[in-house]
């Protein structure tokens, strides 16, 4: 005996009621959601810094390796360092000058690609960029730029700066030694080279601060979770982290710096006394002829 099944059972209608999600299962679903992306956000976040700050380390490596083939083909002397408008050539290790405004230099690869360093680094201007580096004044946004095409300088206390180096010292460190050649160079590990700059105080490649005064004429960056990457004269190159909050500031495109140029606040010495540390090392003193 056939059984009739009901239609209630089987029209379409009646199937689409069953399977269709109620508000409160939507809501459910959404909050689930929601609780998911909530953390695993900050671990991609984490993840992506992590990236660009190794993406970055391997940036200043590459320089240092470019510079020391440079080294090699020169004789053992460092690329020209000089300072403002003196680094305006391609002798220099870079000679583009940043700023705020809409200069071309700000993103003229050409002024990296075609200087001392650029056929050592096989003309690749992102070498000289580190991708944490999004730092813009609103006029450079408003002009559509996506970024400003360097984010490294080099240790003022290497290479020679023109005329601020002519006598042999340099002058703005005159009890430190100047390092115009890799072999003058001792315990290399312990002398940066190239190092991640503040975006306030980029300007020319030349990375300069005063051992015997406590301020910041140029400031390292800290994009990397408050860290920047630094590379050595022996080759190797490192991710160093800031202590004093002092050294953390954030970029300030529209406005002025109010760290630069000014004194240290009281206990926060250690980031600045790290550089000068790895920025030279003293003169011997002269011995007495009697």
């Amino acid at each position: 005996m056939n059984r009739s099944i009901p239609v209630a059972e089987t029209s379409p209608g009646n199937r689409w009621q069953h399977s269709a999600f109620t508000l409160v299962e939507l809501l459910v679903v959404v909050a689930v959601i929601g609780i998911l992306s909530s953390l695993l956000l900050p671990s991609l976040a984490r993840t992506k810094a992590e990236a660009q700050g190794a993406f970055c380390e391997n940036n200043t490596r590459q320089l240092l390796l470019g510079c020391l083939m440079y080294c090699d083909d020169g004789r053992g002397f460092f690329p020209y360092n000089m300072a403002g408008a003196a680094a305006r050539t391609n002798i220099n290790w870079v000679s583009d000058l940043l700023d705020w405004e809409t200069n071309s230099d700000n993103t003229n690869s050409a002024l990296l690609t075609q200087a001392a360093l650029g056929p050592y680094l096989a003309q690749s201007a992102s070498i000289y960029h580190c991708p944490s580096d999004t730092a813009l004044s609103a006029i450079q946004r408003s002009a559509g730029w996506p970024k400003r095409a360097r984010s490294y300088s080099m240790n003022a206390s290497v290479g020679d700066a023109g005329e601020i180096t002519q006598n042999g010292v340099n002058t703005n460190n005159p009890d430190y030694i100047q390092f115009f050649k890799l072999s003058s160079v001792p315990q290399a590990a312990q002398i940066f080279v190239f190092i991640e700059e503040h975006p306030d105080t980029i300007y020319d490649g030349y990375f300069l601060n005063k051992a015997y005064s406590d301020e910041w004429i140029r400031l390292p960056a800290s994009y990397h979770n408050g860290s920047a990457n630094v590379s050595f004269a022996d080759g190797h190159a490192e991710k160093h982290h800031w202590q004093d909050a002092s050294t953390l500031a954030p970029a300030a495109p529209d406005g002025a710096a109010a760290y630069v140029f000014t004194n240290l606040p009281p206990g926060q010495s250690d980031d600045f006394n790290w550089i000068i540390a790895r920025m030279s090392v003293a003169q011997e003193p002269e011995s007495s002829s009697w």
